[in-house]
Formats: C-alpha cells, structure tokens, sequence
C-alpha cells in the first residue's frame, strides 16, 4: 500500500503538517471547499459569495465553478447570475443514502434518548472543520436547538467539535489546529486555550460539555467514539436550553444517558461490517457492554498498528476498539 495509505489509515486524516510533505492536489481540495459553500440544495450563490466564504481569489473561484458546471456538480442560473447544486452532486449523494438500515437504528437510539431530554440529540461525522449531522432525534417539547440531518456545524464552537478534536491522537490534533489557525483563526482561538483540558476530561469522564459557546442560550455534551468504516471518530451530541440545564444538571443528568447513547451506537459501529450509508451489513449481534462500577468489563482490541499494546480502558469512555482514544 506505501507510505501514503499508511499517512491516510491516520485517524481519516491526511494532513500536511502530520505527514511532513504537501502533496495534496490543491485544485482537489478547493473544488470541495467550493461544493461546501452550498449548504443545502436550495442554496444559490455567485461567484463573489463563494469567494468570500471559501477565502479564495475569485478568479479561482470562477473558473472552479465553471468547471464543476461543466461537470454537472453545479447548475448555472442565468436569471439570477447565481449557482446551485447540480444533477450529479444530487445523484452521488443519493446513491450513498440508499442504504438506511444502521441509520435506522442509530436513529432509534438518538429518539429514545430525546424521549427523556426536552433537546435535539444528534450523530455527526467530521468534514474538514465542521461536523454534519448524519441523524437527530428531538423530542415533541424540544426547545431552542433545531438542527435536521445535513446541518452542519462549527468544530470550534460546539460540544461535538470539542469531543470530537479531544479523542483524537495528540499529534492529528494538534495538526488540526494548526490547519485551523491558518484558514479560520477565529475558530482556533476558541479551541485553542479548552483542548488540552478536555483530552484529560475526556479520558476520565468518556464525554465533553461546552456550555454557551454556540449560543449563550445552549449548554451541549457530546460523546466521541471510534467508526471502523470511516476510521475517524465520529460523535453523538445533544444540546439544551442552558436556563433548563446548567453544567451542573448536564453532568449530573445528561452524562449518564449519553454515554450509555455512546455504548450502543458504537456497539452498532462495531458489529457492523458495511459502510453507515449502505445496505449490505451482515447482521452481526450487537456487542453488549457490561458494567461494574463504572468499569467496561472487556479486553482491548488491537489493530496491525498497535499490535501487543494492549491496555485497559478508563471508567465509564466510549474507546475506539483499535486501541485509539
């Protein structure tokens, strides 16, 4: 496979500060943050907004979107000077969502818990410094948070970023932030100076709380945990109204239903060998955790990278079964 899958196998991670040379496609990588540009397939946008968004000249910018025009990826609209998501952006992402029955699940699991909490409760997968949320759950009385599968949301402002940069392996994170510094610094201000207090929350607790950093009026928790399809973490989360659950009431009430929403969808990631949008899963039992005093009764598993270092986990995480945090 070489050096670059080995670079690659990194935490779903192919950063340039990680691996020491920078040989990413650049024209690759700003045709994407130009696609990210449109959240939604409503979303219309010129040429001078996308630049403004993406930070790209927009002389790039232009001949980015004619060519992902040309290519169907965009629609041209003439009346309005504007683009929008093309036929064959539609049609990739439609053929990845065909397959819903671990979703299915995963979504169970998210409403069982909304049940209990009057707030949205989310799984979301990373892309580049935001997070889009795959499912959510909200209970009939949820107030304040309204987030719907697609959203995205900011790494750096929210309890899934915050968990989701604090499991991963110090030296990817640390990578991340450095790439978020450059491109969004604003963002990296605010992770910046909370990262290492939350790796060692994180590692004790299995869960990360930010309070008020979205929004004065939202207080969130979020569990990280590790996704053998995508070989990256991805999170479940929720947020609350913060006058109904200040950081006191989330670690006392929320935590616990939480994490154990952590255990059972990571049991679900974990027995299933298809990919989160396909169809073809083998149906494997779901692994069923055990608990004694707060301690997860079960061997570590060891992947080719770390083989023989085995080591137990802390009280009451959500691990990555590979030995990764």
């Amino acid at each position: 496979m070489g050096r670059r899958s080995e670079r690659l196998s990194k935490q779903g991670m192919l950063a340039s500060d990680l691996a020491g040379e920078g040989d990413v496609i650049q024209v690759v990588s700003r045709a994407f943050d130009v696609l990210r540009c449109f959240e939604g397939h409503e979303a219309r946008l010129g040429n001078l907004e996308i630049s403004n968004r993406c930070g790209l000249p927009r002389s790039t910018v232009s001949r980015l979107t004619h060519t992902l025009t040309r290519m169907g990826q965009l629609v041209y609209l003439p009346r309005d000077q504007k683009y929008r998501i093309g036929p064959s952006a539609v049609a990739m992402s439609t053929s990845m969502m065909r397959g819903l029955q671990l979703r299915n699940l995963i979504r169970l699991r998210l409403q069982d818990v909304a049940e209990q909490l009057p707030g949205t409760v989310g799984f979301v997968i990373p892309d580049r410094f935001h997070l889009v949320y795959l499912e959510f759950a909200r209970a009939a009385n949820a107030l304040g948070l309204h987030e719907s599968t697609g959203s995205r949301i900011a790494m750096a402002s929210t309890a899934a970023g915050h968990a989701y940069t604090a499991a991963l392996d110090a030296d990817v994170g640390d990578a991340l932030l450095a790439e978020m510094e450059r491109e969004i610094p604003a963002g990296a201000k605010v992770l910046q100076p909370r990262l290492e207090a939350n790796r060692r929350f994180l590692a004790e607790h299995g869960y990360v709380v930010a309070c008020g950093l979205w929004s004065p009026h939202i207080n969130g928790l979020a569990v990280p945990m590790w996704s053998p399809q995508y070989q990256t973490f991805v999170v479940v989360t929720i947020g609350l109204l913060a006058a109904m659950y200040d950081e006191k009431r989330l670690h006392k009430e929320v935590a616990p239903r939480m994490v154990d929403l952590g255990f059972a969808v990571s049991g679900m990631l974990e027995g299933a060998d298809g990919d989160v949008f396909s169809n073809q899963l083998d149906r494997k039992p779901i692994p069923v955790t055990t608990h004694n005093n707060n301690k997860i009764m079960k061997s570590e598993d060891t992947n080719d990278l770390e083989a023989g270092t085995r080591r137990p986990r802390p009280a009451r995480s959500v691990r990555a079964r590979d030995g990764r945090r």
